[in-house]
């Protein structure tokens, strides 16, 4: 029987806009099991005529200075590519806050968030991140905008370090000497503005439920060794190194990654609220049991060359 581990993470999402414009919600999750995780996260609004803010709910604290402006990244052409899977042009800071993306025929604001006022603000356990469009309304130009965001992914981290109560290391010094396979499961459930996940406070905002989020999408990049239940993907593919070089995130190894999409439109969801699982898991030989293992095989051995010259001596002294 191998050793298991098991452990879930249940993540609460909410976006929404302060007006009556269509929007389209990416979460872009950097999972590393290793080191720390993350999630890119990009709100797109189209025909921006009465949208007054936007407000991002975060099912973990969040500090402002966590918070990283990730849009700039897209005047590289390679960055562009595999964000977006098409080439296009980038006006680089056409004005204080914005820049100008074209792509597929058209053309979009890229909002530059560092260069405006961010709210954060702690609601229950989690993060309310907000912005006023009115603040830079001046400085669009057409009628679609896209924001770009970094956070550290913190409730993946908690899934992916070790328990460290003492019954847990008992349990595992068990699994050692039980089998050398270790089967580790993880899973991660992302349900954006499902209300029964969210807080009061942000459950019964009006304009949540008044929301036109037309299409929410998930992407995971994870290392090859652990697998994924990939048959509801749009689309699975291996990680081009080299257009991920520069955008990454700090500490993410980009060799043999897999990246897994997902995505769900409100024609399917009428009532605008989504929901992704993801099952990933891993069997692995445990370090640990090899090495008890070969400690007890050398034991054996010094025990037997003891118990061979024991006899020897004892046959000699009888002879």
């Amino acid at each position: 029987m191998s050793g298991k581990i098991s452990r879930f993470a249940d993540d609460g999402w909410a976006v929404w806009i302060e007006g009556d414009d269509t929007s389209t919600f990416y979460l872009d999750e950097w999972v590393n099991p290793n080191g720390k995780s993350y999630v890119d996260v990009a709100v797109n609004i189209r025909d921006i005529d009465d949208t007054h803010g936007i407000f991002v709910y975060v099912p973990f604290p969040v500090e402002k200075d966590e918070i990283e402006d990730i849009s700039t990244n897209l005047g590289d052409p390679n960055i562009f590519h595999a964000v977006f899977s098409s080439t296009g042009m980038v006006d680089l800071w056409k004005n204080r806050c914005t820049s100008a993306i074209a792509y597929h025929g058209r053309v979009v604001d890229l909002v530059h968030i560092s260069e405006l006022e961010v709210g954060v603000r702690r609601v229950s356990s989690g993060t309310l991140i907000s912005l006023s469009i009115d603040d830079f309304a001046e400085c669009l130009d057409g009628d679609e905008i896209y924001i770009f965001f970094r956070i550290p992914h913190k409730s993946l981290d908690e899934v992916f370090v070790p328990a460290a109560s003492a019954a847990s290391l008992l349990t595992r010094l068990k699994s050692l000497f039980v089998s050398p396979i270790v089967l580790e499961r993880y899973g991660c459930s992302v349900r954006v503005n499902e209300v029964r996940m969210l807080p009061p406070e942000i459950a019964k905002t009006g304009m949540l439920h008044r929301q036109k989020l037309n299409l929410a999408s998930v992407s995971i990049h994870l290392k090859e060794d652990y697998q994924i239940r990939d048959a509801n993907c749009h689309r699975v593919h291996r990680l081009e190194k080299d257009l991920y070089r520069d955008h990454a995130p700090q500490g993410f190894d980009l060799d043999d990654v897999i990246v897994y999409h997902w995505q769900q439109a409100r024609e399917i969801n009428l009532r605008g609220c989504f929901n992704f699982y993801f099952d990933i898991h891993r069997e692995k030989v445990s370090g640990g049991s090899i090495l008890i293992y070969s400690l007890a095989l050398l034991a054996m051995g010094i025990v037997g060359n003891a118990v061979y010259d024991g006899l020897v001596y004892l046959l000699k002294t009888m002879l």
